[in-house]
């Protein structure tokens, strides 16, 4: 071996395209598996979306998605399916061609088998057998007879499977014949017990497996099957948490590793003197990796290797290219065909026929004619899936994945991006919102001594639209209470407080009284505390009121949405009490809590409450009915906290937490069907705070960020699916201690603006306003500003709440007197679109340009009908020429000059 090789693609470059190029607008899903979660033919890419699997954006139903693509038949797709305590299903789609409908459900369904699906595998070369791994056991079915050949049983607690290009042998745990039912050779892999993932090295005898060592680094070993006691070469890549995705191409031996949930990505070439190649930098964080079929590639422009990288909200496509100016045979061997080597039954019964090869020459001259070479058909519905005979004659017509455009775009037109979305789902009327922090006179600086220990069940701070309320770092449990409408710099000195005698663990403002704060203490009492007209002036000591009745710390408090006087705290003593104010006296007690209270909130009409527990259930109360729950259901699986609000009309509840990986993600429930789960679940990031949500019920968007966070997140919250319509996040440099919004008045409408928030810095309080670009300002957008609640007004007294009455806020409009309507404007009428001049020019013939081309010229050079200058100059008398014998009016005209006054030398003077 030479030490001192050099590779070949030593000089490959990474390039990303430009967003235009991306498909956007979708929602990975965060599933836990060890699979890729995209795969690509040259037709069709199918990805796992959250709670759905999308085809070139078909849905399908909701469950833990893995699959992946036939090898040979790029209108096959597997998929398995791990839905609540139905063991394991295995779904085979057939994709329909280009312009047909996509199915309304799987083609076949194989299982049940023996439980979760890990993974799943097509056989290289056999038509219709697939391999899936559940637990500790790997089944390989056949697709066309719809029943299982073998079942052998892993020799892990961790299954990986690869197929092998040779179509012989497969890998669980060991080195594994799939027509025999027990291991050939097995061998420890990685010392570390997190995710691994295994690959063939082409034909040869060589294995890639990509894992963790015992110091939690990532690394790729190399091992060799015929000597199978230990690896042949071990590479450490990083230290990272997430799991390496590996993507091998046996054509040119490039090994592609992109961690999960990372955004680095890096091309490695493959083999014993492995080398590194290049590195991409991506944005966003990596959900799965796919490969492109080398027939796809752009061979002209030298692309070797494109990756398909599946982020948060994005297809991005990667391309690898050789800086090279023409085709070179040393990039492109000879590549494996589209049609199977051998049937399922024959390969079970010993054939180990190899896919025929798509010679060079075939590819060069499809590039050179504009297309790539011809791809199979679908299959009819009644052929069956495992006849190699219904793929015989190729499509002429078939759309591949790039049939036109090189490594600079991507992907082609065709589904273009607005068929994507049309076929992804709706999307949000507030998809473009902007949030902006407002002008620094209106900020509240050199705020000292703030408290950022609050517990993680309160907001850190509370506001209403006079003024904010902000707990002290200083012993005594000390409050700042500020007026919003004096901004500025506050004095060093200091200013006065409210002394609450203890620790604050929570606080809120009365909805129906500015003037009235609620704190609850560490001590198990709620103070109210009467802030002065004008503000506080100096400092107070007595509340207006004490109450008790817990026996532990209080967790949080809120106020009636509707009745006066109305207060609901939750303890460590695992009870929620209900206090009327105006009596200073508990109500009502709740009870059914096993463990710490994260959250609670009143529905929208004030009937029921519902809490989120650390025992991971979710409870709905209607607390003049019951000190009982009413229902339970499954909530968060994380036991670090969660929070809750109603949303939809108090006919949903969205719930935000963790699962068990840590990753944030929030849920959304029918209030009405709690047990049955959640409708969906989307993950966001993963960070360590909880997501605090607001929910905005007139334009049904819902703000989430969590203390010490520099992201609010935006989504429209739907009633119908997806559920979820991403909008524009909020991000700032530096991160907030606190997320508060203010009620819907303090809006500018004239500035198309529909929430403002306050956020707390290290030492400043900035207001900040989230608006809707329009372009119609000057008019009043009915379509944003809805009939908002009074909620200033209460809607009934505590004591008639109690006594079992029901009321509801009235509701006022938003437009000032001096703005129309959007609705009422008059309609304009519509502008002409401008069309390209090459539109009219592809409907003439050629002569016809020709003739225009040479009109044009013409005219440019001015009127062929116009006389020359010369033709204007007046002529002379026939006595006025001058013959060569110099007499004036002489006969002799051969040597004629024009007259002059000065004769030319030589000639006689007169």
């Amino acid at each position: 071996m030479n030490r001192f090789k050099a590779s070949k693609f030593r000089h490959t470059e990474a390039r990303l395209p430009r967003r235009e190029a991306w498909i956007g607008g979708i929602r990975a899903g965060s599933v836990a598996s060890c699979g890729n979660h995209v795969k690509a033919s040259c037709r069709w890419i199918a990805f796992n979306a959250e709670g759905h699997l999308v085809s070139s954006g078909a849905k399908k139903q909701q469950a833990q998605v893995k699959h992946c693509h036939h090898p040979a038949r790029s209108c096959l797709l597997a998929r398995g399916l791990t839905p609540f305590s139905l063991g394991l299903q295995v779904n085979v789609w057939r994709l329909p061609e280009s312009g047909q409908d996509m199915p309304s459900g799987a083609g076949l369904t194989l299982g049940p088998g023996g439980g979760p699906v890990d993974v799943l595998q097509f056989h290289p070369t056999a038509d219709g057998v697939l391999a899936s791994g559940a637990g500790k056991r790997v089944t390989v079915w056949d697709v066309g007879q719809q029943q299982p050949l073998t079942g052998s049983p892993g020799g892990g607690s961790r299954l990986v499977i690869a197929g092998v290009p040779r179509g012989m042998h497969g890998a669980a745990g060991g080195d594994t014949d799939g027509r025999v039912s027990r291991a050939l050779q097995s061998v420890p892999g990685h010392e570390h017990n997190k995710d691994s993932r295994l690959l063939w090295m082409g034909s040869s005898d060589c294995l890639i497996s990509v894992g963790f060592s015992q110091m939690r680094e990532r690394e790729v070993k190399l091992w060799d099957t015929r000597r199978f006691s230990g690896a042949m070469l071990t590479v450490a890549v990083d230290t990272s948490p997430g799991a390496a995705i590996p993507l091998y191409d046996a054509d040119t031996g490039l090994l592609v590793l992109a961690g999960k949930v990372r955004s680095p990505g890096s091309g490695v070439q493959g083999g014993a003197e492995g080398c590194k190649v290049t590195q991409c930098r991506t944005e966003g964080s990596t959900r799965g990796l796919a490969t492109v079929p080398r027939l796809a590639l752009d061979v002209m422009a030298c692309e070797v290797l494109r990756v398909l990288q599946l982020t948060d909200t994005a297809l991005v496509p990667i391309s690898y290219l050789v800086p090279r100016k023409e085709f070179h045979e040393d990039l492109f061997p000879d590549c494996a065909g589209t049609l199977p080597g051998t049937s399922a039954q024959a390969w079970w019964a010993g054939d180990n026929q190899q896919v025929s090869v798509t010679q060079r020459g075939v590819l060069t001259s499809s590039i050179a004619r504009g297309c790539r070479c011809p791809l199979p058909t679908a299959l009819p519905p009644g052929s069956g899936y495992s006849s190699p005979s219904s793929l015989a004659s190729p499509s002429s017509d078939a759309t591949p994945l790039s049939a036109s455009t090189g490594p600079s775009s991507g992907f082609v037109s065709s589904p273009s991006q607005k068929s994507l979305q049309s076929i992804l789902g709706p999307s949000s009327r507030f998809r473009h919102a902007q949030g902006r922090v407002l002008h620094r006179d209106t900020h509240l600086t050199n705020l000292r001594g703030l408290s950022l220990t609050t517990p993680g069940e309160c907001d850190g701070f509370c506001a209403n639209h006079q003024r904010v309320a902000l707990p002290l770092l200083s012993a005594g449990g000390q409050i700042a209470v500020l007026e919003l409408s004096k901004p500025g710099r506050l004095p060093d000195t200091a200013v006065p407080t409210i002394q609450n005698g203890v620790a604050v663990a929570d606080l809120s403002w009365d909805p129906f009284d500015p003037r009235r704060l609620a704190v609850a203490g560490e001590d198990a009492k709620i103070r109210l505390w009467r802030i002065p007209e004008g503000g506080l002036q100096e400092t107070l000591c007595e509340p207006e009121a004490v109450l008790q009745g817990h026996t532990e710390k209080i967790y949080s408090i809120r106020f009636h949405p509707l009745a006066s006087d109305l207060l609901v705290s939750s303890s460590y003593d695992t009870t929620v009490r209900i206090w009327d104010l105006s009596a200073g006296r508990e109500v009502l007690c709740l009870r059914g809590h096993t463990d710490q209270i994260f959250s609670l909130a009143w529905s929208p009409d004030g009937k029921k409450l519902a809490t989120a527990s650390k025992d991971g259930r979710l409870r709905l109360y209607e607390p003049r009915r019951s000190p009982q729950p009413q229902q339970e259901g499954p909530g968060p699986e994380g036991g670090r906290g969660a929070r809750l609000v109603w949303v939809c009309g108090g006919d949903y509840l969205l719930v935000s937490g963790f699962d068990s990986r840590s990753e944030r993600r929030i849920l959304l429930y029918r209030a009405q069907a709690l047990p049955e789960g959640p409708l969906s679940v989307l993950g966001l990031d993963v960070a360590p705070s909880t997501l605090l949500p607001f929910y905005d019920e007139d334009t049904s968007v819902v703000f989430l960020t969590g203390k010490g966070d520099t992201r609010v997140f935006l989504y429209e919250v739907t009633p119908e699916p997806p559920y979820f319509l991403e909008c524009n996040s909020f991000t700032s440099s530096e991160p907030h201690k606190g997320f508060v919004f203010l009620p819907k008045t303090a809006c500018e409408v004239r500035e198309v603006e529909f929430a403002r928030a306050l956020r707390l810095g290290q030492s400043t309080l900035e207001p900040v306003a989230f608006h809707v670009p329009r372009v119609k300002k000057e008019y009043f957008q009915d379509d944003i500003y809805p009939p908002t609640r009074i909620w200033w007004e209460p809607g009934l007294s505590g004591s008639a709440w109690l006594a079992g009455e029901d009321g509801q806020h009235r509701r006022a409009s938003l437009r000032p007197a001096d703005m129309t309507p959007v609705s009422q404007a008059p309609k304009e009428a519509p502008a002409r679109k401008f069309v390209p001049a090459s539109v009219y020019l592809e409907e003439k013939s050629d002569e016809q340009k020709k003739e225009e081309l040479l009109s044009a010229m013409v005219a440019r050079l001015g009127n062929r009908d116009d006389p020359l200058p010369q033709d204007s100059f007046e002529g002379v008398d026939e006595d006025e020429w001058v013959g060569t014998g110099g007499l004036r009016g002489g006969k002799d005209t051969a040597g004629l000059v024009p007259p002059c006054r000065s004769p030319p030398p030589g000639l006689p003077q007169d």
